[in-house]
């Protein structure tokens, strides 16, 4: 039986874009190798973190309406995600987001991008008003459905 060499450095690679990215699987296939990199999903808890940054602590009476993802479907300002793709904040890494938690937003106004089959599509606020809550990190995957942010 004889033993196929195994590219240790690139299934590091692999493993390391599905850390940065969220994914649990990857594959690449070239000529006669194919290399496949499959983890544990993360648990849903780890996909709504909290906040993050100085002074975003919410008081205890406003944390329950916004955040049980579970209620946010139901939410008339839910945003969700029309397809199943990887979310992007801001136009390019280096530029600043689209949008941020607690500021006025306008109907048809850019909210984030969803990149899908390498087509980055806009999605866009259906109607006016604050932007409460951004429920996604830019590079994170979302699916068809999942409620990305909620206006008020």
């Amino acid at each position: 039986m004889s033993r196929l060499p195994v590219d240790v450095d690139a299934i590091r690679a692999l493993a390391q874009i599905l850390t940065e990215t969220g994914l649990t699987e990857i594959e690449v296939a070239e000529k006669d190798s194919r290399i496949r990199v499959v983890r544990a999903p993360a648990q849903m808890v780890q996909a709504y973190a909290a906040p993050s940054g100085p002074g975003t602590a919410l008081a205890p009476a406003a944390g329950p309406a916004i955040a049980d993802p579970a209620d946010l479907s139901k939410h008339p300002g839910a945003v969700t995600s029309p397809m199943v793709g990887v979310a992007y904040l801001s136009p390019e890494p280096s530029a600043p987001a689209f949008v941020t938690e607690g500021h006025a937003v306008t109907a048809g106004q850019t909210l984030m991008l969803i990149e899908a089959m390498k087509t980055f599509n806009q999605i866009k606020a259906p109607r006016a008003g604050t932007l409460k809550k951004l429920l996604v990190t830019s590079g994170s995957p979302v699916e068809f459905g999942e409620v990305l942010a909620v206006i008020e």
